[in-house]
């Protein structure tokens, strides 16, 4: 250890090292990198809080003092001097950003760097940050060495304690830890930090991300004797023997006598032994080997969990082990031997208030709710997390793909003559991924990656980082990997990217990666004799109401073991909290949001839960797409159910409760349990029978869920896992009520009618309808002395756009869809057996373009009122798919009130639809909304025979059905506001309801981030029959 004893200064100016400047110093003083633990004088209860438990770690968190520098030409008071005075500095918490602190701006990028792309240089009016804090230690004669260990900085820091510099490092996502025991005095003490915004490291962290500033992550002490164990690495195996954990250990000052002891469940030892001298090539001195007769393996669906203690003279290490192996055979990724699917999510640290300082209790609602939702896995999207995580996944049964905090993503946005894409990856690695002189960095953080969390069995796979294209720093770093630790997997996506300049190694990636793959290349891929599994890293895209292809992509996972699943990207949506709203909605900012010229916009927003973890209703789709069985077969004749356990480690029999419903018209006519016959292997069907007594007439379903039979550590006994509904043929299928508001009504005085060049007027017993000639739609409906609308209904083919519609929104808007409205060529009206028809021939257009549609229409009123609209449409060729086509109503704000028979309760799209079932729901109108943090398209539901809007009183209402299935949108916000506004909390409700009866509507996909929308789910039928009923209701 060298010391020096404080900065050199000219004037008034504080000379400190340029190390953030260059690639030349990565990190000065700290310690080598190593596993996670954390030493006591005794064993702890619990590994995830033990360094609030433990008596030799001292946390320094809390409220520090605090000045901000828009630029390190500024710092110009010797902050660091202990006995210096200095003013300008104000309280600030430790851990936690300074932008979420008052200081500086928020600034959200995806790909491009927010400075100038000249790596490694940074710019030269650096913001930085400089802290100060005091501590007292007293020195403990039993373990007198004294670490510091700082748990993420961002971007670089210098350390001083007492005015003795004590290093520098870098790489915010990992551990940097300094040995303080000659800077420390009896007492209290004085530590000075400098952060930097940007450092030359700042070029392999372009995450995805918001970029934030400061001392994130814990800052801590921990005193160890002066002899002390310094590293250790458990793997483990399994044979016909039972299993073995080898211990492999190194130390610091000499060896001391190390007991391994590893515990059971229930407190007894299973196997013991002391440490001997065995030295290795990766440096570990000593070892030991414990064996274990009928093991409890480790896996997401049991994660059982052994302690091992590690005891010493003076100090005891507490850990757990997950006795698991990591295995790839015949092209399957398995897991103690078995075929492993992960249903993962990729996941940042993100927290509205506090940005990626996030806590334990804010871990463990993640995880959690990622377990109540069917999710087994997580990618470390795109950096380490804190250790505590992986010790929480390990407990919690997550299986976890850790990453390397390794993007160099900016790189691909470099100014190029040439953009074509071919172009762009053939240039992308020549600044860094290709470049020798950045080998030492990117290596430098693979390894601070592995070393730290080696001994987490939840970590099945190391990634070497993401979107940094492919190079020598990615040889060199894959390489070491496997070298390292060979009982894992290795991936990194970013291989695919490579250019024509020379051959590429790729004989250290383990896994085939991909992001938003198509499901064609998908096939493709399984159809090439592939030598490697296929992960889909990222897919399903769930930005906003999204994403909608989940159900696809699972139904083809399903029939391949060779395709091992995915994460979606992603779990949470990002977004800083700024605030709260008069009735308490919270208010969130995304880029652009705070004055920042370079952003993203709502890119960051793109989760499956919000920002407070209520989950979107993608999530809700996810739960039941990656239910544990499915209904693969369904024969009413016989009453038999065929059904396959897609778990991967449990006989089905052994975890879920069966149960039926039969539902008709969306009543539930019966239901039962089911039972099993015998057991269930994971990926293997069995029979059960259900014989529900069926009615002749309704359409019914049968729907068959999911619960779980023994509660455990997060859910409870009879929570439901999932559900399947299949149709249940009956003599006939229809809806009942449906068919008597569709058959002619019972004879009465038919309708008049009168004619005017502009309007046709029909008037029956009680009712009096209003059509403008000059579009051909009704433009009043008078029921009683009550109008029901509030302005003239019109032929709808726009949304406002989803997110997922980013890209096929500017096809639309090209194609003028926002502006089109109906035009009537022909409109006239005749009596027709005792009702009266009002016919029109219609296009749908808009300024500057050729008709969109061409539409002929009739509009039917019976005697009893009722409006049936019956239309032949048809596209125009060579205009792009419609985002919908039905019609749109604008009715009194007093119909408030929403009920249907068709799926829900949420909302439901033709590709996003497995969370929702069929029956008879209600609502009020604005329960049907969903507040997508950017306002778009939502609340569709889907599937239904009937829907009626009405007054709470039901005094009056409208109801509409049609011969066929269709969706509805009910809302007080428009499209056209929903379509230009940027926030949830900005929305202004109409005083009216908005109704959308939609014969067909688009899927949502994933496009934002994946393959275009599946052709299955587009409006793009040359033709279309448009037949609905309307039937207003009063008392």
């Amino acid at each position: 250890m060298s010391w020096w004893p404080g900065p050199e200064r000219t004037g008034a100016a504080v000379s400190i090292p340029k190390h953030h400047q260059g690639l030349e110093v990565l990190h000065e003083n700290t310690l080598a990198a190593h596993a996670y633990f954390v030493p006591a004088s005794a064993a702890v209860t619990d590994v995830v809080t033990a360094r609030e438990s433990s008596d030799r770690v001292q946390l320094l968190n809390g409220q520090w003092d605090f000045r901000y520098h828009h630029s390190v030409n500024d710092l110009d008071e010797a902050f660091m001097d202990p006995g210096c005075t200095v003013e300008g500095f104000a309280p600030i918490t430790v851990p936690g950003t300074w932008q979420h602190q008052g200081y500086d701006a928020h600034q959200y990028t995806n790909v491009r760097y927010p400075i100038p792309l000249d790596p490694p240089h940074v710019p030269v009016d650096n913001p930085c940050g400089a802290y100060r804090t005091t501590f007292d230690h007293h020195a403990d004669a039993a373990a007198p060495d004294t670490t510091l260990v700082f748990e993420g900085v961002d971007s670089c820091f210098y350390v001083w304690v007492n005015g003795h510099y004590v290093g520098y490092s870098q790489v915010s996502h990992a551990t940097s830890e300094f040995d303080i025991t000659e800077a420390l005095v009896e007492g209290t003490n004085h530590m000075a930090v400098l952060v930097f915004k940007w450092c030359d490291g700042t070029y392999l962290e372009d995450q995805d991300k918001f970029r934030t500033s400061g001392i994130f992550r814990d800052v801590y002490l921990v005193d160890r004797p002066t002899r002390h164990l310094f590293d250790y690495f458990t793997t483990t195996q399994i044979h016909e023997a039972g299993a073995t954990v080898r211990l492999r250990a190194s130390y610091v000052g000499g060896p001391v006598e190390t007991r391994a002891t590893l515990l059971g469940a229930d407190g007894t030892t299973v196997a013991s032994g002391v440490l001997a001298e065995a030295n290795d090539a990766r440096g570990y001195s000593h070892a030991v080997e414990l064996h274990v007769n009928r093991p409890r393996l480790w896996n997401p669906e049991h994660p059982e969990l052994y302690t091992l203690l590690l005891e010493m003279p003076d100090e005891v290490v507490t850990d757990q082990v997950g006795l698991r192996e990591v295995s790839i055979d015949d092209v399957v990724l398995r897991l103690n031997d078995c075929p492993v699917t992960l249903r993962g999510v990729n996941r940042h640290d993100s927290a509205p208030a506090t940005g990626p300082t996030v806590d334990v209790a804010h871990m463990r609602r993640d995880l959690e709710l990622m377990v109540r939702h069917n999710i087994n896995a997580v990618r470390s999207s795109h950096y380490p997390n804190d250790p505590r995580f992986y010790q929480l996944c390990d407990q919690y049964g997550l299986l976890v793909m850790s990453e390397a905090d390794n993007e160099s993503h900016g790189t691909q946005a470099q100014f190029l003559a040439d953009e074509s894409w071919d172009n762009v990856v053939e240039h992308w690695n020549e600044l860094i991924a290709d470049s020798p002189d950045w080998t030492e960095a990117t290596l430098d953080r693979v390894q601070r990656c592995v070393q730290r969390e080696k001994n987490r069995p939840s970590i099945f796979s190391w990634s070497a980082g993401n979107e940094c294209a492919y190079g020598c720093t990615l040889e060199v770093s894959l390489a070491w990997m496997k070298e390292f630790d060979p009982d894992r997997v290795t991936h990194y996506e970013s291989a695919f990217y490579r250019d024509s300049k020379r051959s590429y190694d790729y004989s250290n990636i383990d896994l085939y990666s991909r992001m938003y793959p198509s499901q064609q290349e998908m096939l493709d891929y399984l159809a090439g004799d592939p030598d490697k599994p296929l992960v889909l890293v990222e897919y399903c895209h769930a930005m906003g109401n999204g994403p909608g292809d989940l159900e696809d992509y699972w139904q083809l996972i399903h029939t391949d073991p060779r395709l091992c699943g995915g994460f979606v990207w992603e779990w949470c949506d990002h977004a800083v909290l700024a605030g709260h709203t008069d009735d308490g909605r919270p208010c969130y900012l995304y880029g652009g949001d705070s004055g920042e010229v370079i952003h993203d916009g709502n890119f960051c927003v793109d989760g499956l839960v919000w920002p407070d973890r209520r989950p979107h209703p993608g999530l809700l789709e996810l739960k039941n797409v990656q239910r544990p069985a499915r209904v693969v077969a369904h024969d009413p004749g016989a009453g038999m159910l065929t059904l396959r356990n897609d778990l991967d480690f449990t006989n089905l029999d052994e975890v879920v409760d069966l149960s039926w419903e039969l539902v008709c018209d969306g009543i539930v006519l019966d239901r039962g349990d089911l039972s099993f016959t015998r057991p269930v292997p994971p990926h293997t069907e069995t029979q059960v029978t259900c014989r529900p007594q069926l009615p002749r007439v309704g359409r019914c379903h049968l729907r068959v869920t999911q619960r779980l039979r023994v509660g455990d550590a997060v859910r409870a006994a009879g929570q439901e896992l999932g559900f399947d509904e299949v149709a249940v043929p009956v003599a006939d299928p229809r809806n009942q009520q449906s068919v008597q508001l569709l058959e002619a009504p019972p004879g009465g005085v038919s309708p008049a009618v009168e004619q005017d060049p502009s309007a046709i007027t029909v008037r029956g017993d009680g009712f009096q309808y209003r059509f403008d000639t000059g579009t051909g739609m009704p433009t009043s409906m008078l029921v009683g002395d009550q109008e029901m609308f509030t302005a003239p209904a019109e032929v709808n083919i726009w949304r406002a756009p989803t997110d997922n519609d980013r890209r096929i929104r500017l096809e639309w808007e090209r194609a003028r869809y926002p502006y089109a409205a109906v035009r009537a060529h022909e409109c006239s009206a005749q009596t027709l057996d005792g009702s009266v028809v009002v016919r029109a021939r219609m296009t749908l257009d808009a300024a500057t373009i050729q008709p969109i549609l061409r539409l002929d229409a009739s509009w039917t009123i019976d005697v009893a009122g009722r409006l049936r609209c019956q239309m032949d449409v048809t596209r125009t060729p060579g205009f792009p798919t419609l985002p919908r086509l039905g019609l749109r109503f604008f009715l009194a704000p007093e119909l408030d009130q929403a009920s249907w028979v068709g799926l829900g309760p949420g909302e439901n799209y033709p590709d996003k639809r497995q969370a929702s079932r069929h029956g008879h729901f209600t609502s009020s109108i604005d329960g049907l909304f969903v507040d997508y943090l950017r306002p778009q398209e939502n609340g569709s539901r889907g599937d239904c025979d009937w829907v009626r809007v009405e007054q709470a009183d039901a005094a009056r209402g409208l109801t509409v059905t049609s011969p066929r299935p269709f969706s509805f949108n009910a809302s007080r916000i428009t499209q056209e506001q929903l379509s230009i506004t940027r926030h949830d909390v900005e929305l202004d409700p109409d005083d009216q309801v908005v109704l959308c009866i939609d014969h067909a509507m688009a899927g949502i996909g994933s496009n934002s981030c994946g393959p275009e929308l599946l052709a299955r789910y587009r409006v793009d039928d040359e033709t279309y029959h448009v037949d609905l009923v309307l039937a207003p209701t009063r008392r």
